[in-house]
């Protein structure tokens, strides 16, 4: 038994060679076009959602507070920048901003004695 998980899409794909296999082109036909269905809902630009726009708003307000040279703690951030303080936002999801942050190349990330310590990138 393969791990691989089973999609709409992979369905579909077992059952359009499966029919081309067996000569049944007029309904591998059909199979193709939900195919081409599948894709173009997967490639339709969507918008960011509520979360993800107030993430950037704090994302910029960190790298605002943040200065160069100085190394933060998870725990430093959601202390010190105000609007996270507003928020009353937990240590869980600082960390997933500034995750985010090293993600995008704005933040470096250091690791001593499993925690955590964050500076701006040079």
């Amino acid at each position: 038994m393969s791990n691989t998980k089973v999609t709409v899409r992979s369905q579909f794909e077992e059952t359009r060679d499966f029919l081309k296999a067996n000569g049944r082109e007029d309904l591998a036909e059909f199979i193709e076009g939900r195919l081409a269905l599948l894709n173009k809902r997967a490639e339709a630009p969507r918008k960011p959602t509520a979360k993800q726009v107030e993430n950037e708003g704090f994302k910029a307000d960190i790298l605002a507070w943040m200065t160069e040279g100085t190394v933060y703690a998870a725990g430093d951030v959601m202390k010190g920048v105000p609007s996270i303080v507003a928020a009353g936002m937990s240590i869980n999801r600082v960390s997933a901003l500034m995750t985010q942050l090293v993600d995008a190349g704005a933040v470096t990330k250091t690791v001593e004695k499993r925690k955590c310590f964050y500076s701006l990138a040079e």
